[in-house]
């Protein structure tokens, strides 16, 4: 990670509800702030992330919103 440019570096794995798949990723940015990058699919419902983060981590990029994408009750 180089903090002279605002780089990120992936902390954690999303993985899909299959439990193996990885959908996308959890990086860390130098600033100390956390967010998702999706592959190229897109979003993905996630069922968990590997390693495990912190719960102030999962707060941070909404977690529990994550594992409600595609369901029809979001509306």
């Amino acid at each position: 990670m180089n903090d002279d440019k605002g780089e990120g570096v992936a902390i954690a794995n999303l993985i899909g509800t299959d439990g193996c798949s990885v959908v996308g990723w959890v990086y860390r940015w130098s600033t100390g702030s956390h967010a998702v990058m999706w592959d190229v699919q897109g979003p993905q419902p996630v069922s968990e992330t590997r390693p495990d983060i912190s719960d102030e981590q999962k707060q941070e990029i909404d977690f529990d919103a994550l594992t409600r994408i595609g369901r029809s009750d979001d509306r």
